[in-house]
C-alpha cells in the first residue's frame, strides 16, 4: 500500500476542486495512482460536484430544527443557484436533514478551511505534550500529531462528520451526491446551534440517540 501523504491529497484536490477527505479516499482506494483517483472522483460523482464549485449559490432557504421539548435549536442555511430548487421538497428535506444533523453532533465549523490557525496549533501543541507525556519516541511525535489533529478536524467540522442518518457518508459526501443529482452548487453557508443550559452544570444525554428516536430510525 502507498503513502498516502499530505502533498499528494493537495495535488489531487487542485486537479479535481474535491473535498480533502474525498480526495484522500480516492488515493487510498486507488493506491496513490494520480491519475487513477481522478477517475475514481469523477465515477463517484465528485469531480463532476467539484467544477460546480466556483459558481454563485446565492439562492437557497434558512431553516430551523427544534428538539422535543426546546432543549436544543438549530438555524442553518443552506444555498443553492436558483429559487426553483429552492423551493423543491428535495431541497427543503436535505436542509432540514442537515439541521438535525447540527442538533445531534454539534459540530463547530462548517469546513476545516473555517478553521482559525490559532485553533489548530493550540490543538496541536496539546497533542504534541500528550505524546511526550506518553513516552512516544521522538522521531514520530510528529506523525503522531497529525493524525490526532485530523482526527479533531474530521470530529468538529460539519462536512466532514458522519451523517446522523446514515453514517457510512459524510455531510461533505451527502451534498455532493445531491449536488450530482440536481446539477448546482449546493453549499452550507452558517448555521448557528443553541442548547438549553449551555454552559452550566447539568446530566449529559446523549442527543444523537435522542435525535434519531424522534426520526423513528
Amino acid at each position: 500500500m502507498a503513502e498516502v501523504t499530505t502533498a499528494m491529497v493537495k495535488e489531487l484536490r487542485e486537479k479535481t476542486g474535491a473535498g480533502m477527505m474525498d480526495c484522500k479516499k480516492a488515493l487510498v482506494a486507488t493506491n496513490g495512482d494520480m491519475d487513477a483517483a481522478v477517475d475514481y472522483l469523477r465515477e463517484k460523482g465528485l469531480a463532476a460536484a467539484a467544477k460546480k464549485s466556483g459558481r454563485i449559490a446565492a439562492e437557497g432557504l434558512v431553516t430551523s430544527y427544534i428538539h422535543m421539548g426546546g432543549r436544543i435549536g438549530v438555524l442553518v442555511e443552506v444555498n443553492c443557484e436558483t429559487d426553483f430548487v429552492a423551493k423543491t421538497d428535495e431541497f427543503a428535506q436535505l436542509a432540514k436533514d442537515i439541521a438535525m444533523h447540527i442538533a445531534a453532533s454539534k459540530p463547530e465549523y462548517v469546513s476545516r478551511e473555517d478553521i482559525p490557525e490559532s485553533v489548530l496549533e493550540h490543538e496541536r501543541s496539546i497533542y504534541a505534550a500528550i505524546a511526550k507525556n506518553e513516552g512516544k519516541p521522538e522521531h514520530i511525535i510528529d506523525k503522531i500529531v497529525d493524525g490526532r489533529l485530523e482526527k479533531y478536524i474530521q470530529e468538529v467540522c460539519l462536512l466532514e462528520q458522519p451523517f446522523v442518518k446514515d453514517p457510512d457518508m459524510t455531510i461533505g459526501e451527502l451534498l455532493n451526491a445531491k449536488i450530482a443529482k440536481i446539477g448546482e452548487k449546493i453549499s452550507v453557508r452558517r448555521f448557528v446551534r443553541y442548547e438549553r443550559g449551555e454552559g452550566l452544570e447539568k446530566r449529559q444525554d446523549d442527543f444523537a440517540a435522542e435525535v434519531m428516536a424522534q426520526m423513528g430510525q
